[in-house]
């Protein structure tokens, strides 16, 4: 069987059939371990083939022996520090390697002891216990991941599908573990009130607080410990991920941090997105720019800050005051919105293809007529949707300064149908529930003002400004369409009760091979204003919508 026969060639010891199973005993290393092997192992001894008497691709699905003893194989030379021969038994020996390897050497982790559990299809989870042991400085560590068992490509033979996941389920591919002073200290982060910001309290912002650490630790007053922690490759850091601390051997020194949050809307954010799965949340302040609360339902990606999805039909705001300024719109005047429109050789569609005879434009908007905004798409440039998201609305041009990584959004110049797509959020736009509540905010403000977490006071920076403003005539249609969808439109239901100083947009983005659309909505209400997504989970004003309004309802 290639190279995976010779992890079980090097074991020291035979099995022992335990249960109907094989328990694999390690000796030698101290470990004392042993890791579970479903069925039997077919002997690998025999002599050499010649290319006429070699056997075809295996081909078809795997089977639950190809599985677990693949599993077994790889796990067992991994705890017994048999770097080579793990690796030998996944699809990526060389990156493998590297990674296992460091897992000794970098994160110092010793005693390690690997324990399969119970298969389902081509993934076995395990669990993971070992000692993290640094210049005599000892603490246990436990964690449970995940491998898969996949067929592989050039012999059909069964091989570990690697990835850096498989060593620990924080590691993204490129990323290590390091065990060794922090480098960074660790900082205490605190409320806009002066109560401490922790994970206990507000699950979904370890990512925040890890890059808060990350930008401030330096200069917040502390000192570094001593800690395990992943730290991040080049793809991670595309993608504005921090480093990540796992555990910590000895305590450094934490400096201070304080925060724009408000503890009580933070309290409720976590709460709403905890009742929907796949939920994302941002509040700020319309006429200062402070976030005022951020949580997902996801804990381990910052969706809110740095998510990077299509925000359908919110994106009609940004939209809309473009089509006013360009005089191709406006509130009160009739507005063509047919059933559907073709446009570039696309055939884009309303929902359920409803029609409004002889509406205005406000009427579109209200309803979310797709058809409205494609029908315009012809009398645009197409730069002209871009430079109106960035001159007004201060979004992509990657320049925000939160305090912590974000992502701030992506308007792409794009022609025909792409060019058309993208007026009603769809094509290449990228939005977040930040920048969508920071839309929403610039509307009711009047003047675009950066979202930002911690004051730039603290460090000195610069925070983005938009180059312009909207029209006085645009800003108060604008308002007006918000304000009327709010109360009669789609955003109805979610927004009832919280008038009249307020205004609304909802959303649904069609994506790929996905049953359901994630759902957006995006609205201010007096000083407030929020923004959220469901991912699949439907449309916006039955989704995202309750979660927003119950934060305005809060504060406005």
């Amino acid at each position: 069987m290639g190279k995976r026969g010779r992890v079980a060639e090097r074991r020291k010891a035979g099995p022992a059939v335990v249960g109907g199973a094989i328990a694999a005993v390690v000796v030698g290393g101290g470990f004392g371990a042993y890791a579970l092997l479903g069925g039997s192992e077919t002997d690998d001894g025999g002599s050499a083939t010649t290319l006429s008497d070699q056997k075809p691709v295996k081909t078809g699905p795997l089977s639950a022996t190809e599985v677990t003893s693949t599993a077994g194989e790889f796990l067992t030379a991994w705890q017994s520090g048999k770097v080579t021969a793990a690796a030998d038994a996944t699809d990526d020996t060389e990156a493998a390697r590297t990674l296992l390897t460091g897992f000794t050497k970098d994160a110092h982790i010793t005693a390690v002891t690997l324990t399969a559990g119970t298969r389902s299809g081509g993934k076995v989870p395990f669990s993971v216990k070992g000692t993290v042991d640094y210049k005599g400085v000892k603490k246990p560590l436990a964690y449970d991941s995940s491998l898969t068992v996949v067929r592989r490509a050039d012999d059909g033979e069964p091989v570990v599908s690697w990835h850096s996941s498989v060593v620990h389920p924080d590691l993204k591919d490129g990323d290590t573990l390091v065990t060794g002073a922090s480098g960074t200290p660790p900082v205490k982060a605190f409320d806009r009130e002066g109560g401490e910001l922790t994970t206990a309290k507000y699950p979904s912002l370890g990512p925040v607080l890890d890059g808060l650490r990350e930008k401030y630790g330096k200069t917040a007053g502390g000192a570094a410990g001593v800690e395990l922690r992943v730290v991040r490759g080049k793809a991670s850091a595309k993608s504005k991920l921090s480093d990540k601390t796992l555990l910590e051997l000895s305590k450094g020194t934490p400096g201070s941090v304080k925060t724009t949050l408000s503890p009580t809307l933070q309290a409720a954010a976590e709460q709403k997105v905890a009742d929907r799965s796949s939920a994302s949340v941002a509040v700020v302040r319309p006429s200062t720019g402070e976030i005022l609360a951020a949580a997902n339902s996801s804990k381990g990606f910052n969706v809110a800050f740095q998510g990077s999805l299509a925000p359908g039909s919110t994106m009609k705001v940004i939209t809309s005051s473009l089509l006013i300024e360009k005089g191709l719109a406006s509130a009160d005047k009739a507005h063509p919105c047919p059933k559907t429109f073709t446009y570039g050789g696309w055939k884009f569609h309303n929902d359920d293809d409803f029609e409004i005879k002889g509406g205005t434009f406000k009427a579109s908007f209200a309803r979310s007529c797709n058809t409205a905004f494609i029908s315009q798409a012809k009398k645009l440039s197409d730069d002209d949707l871009t430079q109106q998201a960035q001159q007004v609305f201060g979004l992509s041009r990657n320049d925000w300064a939160i305090g912590v990584p974000s992502f701030d959004g992506s308007v792409p110049v794009q022609s025909a149908a792409q060019k058309a797509a993208s007026l009603i959020g769809q094509g290449g736009v990228r939005m977040n529930p930040l920048n969508m509540a920071s839309v929403s905010a610039t509307i009711k403000n009047g003047t675009f003002h950066q979202p930002y977490l911690v004051s730039p006071d603290l460090d000195h920076r610069t925070l983005a400004k938009a180059q312009r403003t909207l029209s006085s005539s645009a800003l108060s249609q604008v308002r007006e369409l918000m304000s009327y969808t709010a109360g009669y439109g789609t955003a109805a239901e979610a927004m009832a009760g919280l008038g009249p100083d307020y205004g609304a947009k909802t959303g649904s983005a069609e994506v790929d091979n996905q049953k359901k659309p994630n759902g957006w909505f995006t609205a201010y209400r007096g000083d407030l204003a929020a923004a959220g997504v469901v991912q699949a989970g439907g449309h916006g004003g039955d989704t995202a919508g309750p979660i927003v309004a119950a934060l305005l309802k809060m504060g406005g």
